[in-house]
C-alpha cells in the first residue's frame, strides 16, 4: 500500500469523525433541521468527487476543513472542557492535513505514471 493510499483512508477516517462529531453535536442541541441540513451539506458535497479521486474535490474538502475549524475554535473557547470540540478539533486537523498531503502525493504518482507513459509512446 503506497504512502498516497494510507494518507486516502486517513482522509476518510477523519472525514467520518469530523460528520459524527458534527451530528452528535447538532443532536445534543436539537437543533431544527434546516441548519443540519446547512452545516453539513459543506461535508457532504464533496464525497461523489473524492470517491472518483478527484483532486479538486480533495482541495475543496481542505478549504471546507477550515470553516468547521473556525467554529470548533469558537466552541473551544466558548466550553474549553468540551470532549466534543475536542474531538471535532482534532478531527478537522487531521482531515485538512492528511487532504493536503494526499493531494501533494497523488498527484506526484500521477505525474510519475504520466511521464513513464509518454517515455515509453516515443
Amino acid at each position: 500500500m503506497s504512502l498516497s493510499e494510507k494518507t486516502r483512508w486517513l482522509v476518510w477516517l477523519s472525514w467520518a469523525l469530523l460528520l459524527a462529531v458534527q451530528v452528535i453535536g447538532f443532536w445534543q442541541q436539537n437543533a431544527p433541521a434546516i441548519v443540519w441540513f446547512a452545516l453539513l451539506l459543506p461535508l457532504v458535497v464533496f464525497v461523489p468527487g473524492m470517491l472518483k479521486d478527484n483532486l479538486r474535490s480533495y482541495i475543496w474538502v481542505c478549504f471546507v476543513s477550515l470553516l468547521y475549524f473556525m467554529r470548533l475554535v469558537l466552541a473551544l473557547f466558548a466550553q474549553p472542557d468540551s470532549a466534543l470540540a475536542m474531538v471535532g478539533m482534532g478531527a478537522v486537523v487531521v482531515l485538512f492535513t492528511s487532504a493536503m498531503m494526499y493531494v501533494r502525493w497523488r498527484a506526484r504518482e500521477l505525474h510519475d505514471v504520466e511521464a513513464v507513459s509518454s517515455d515509453h509512446g516515443e
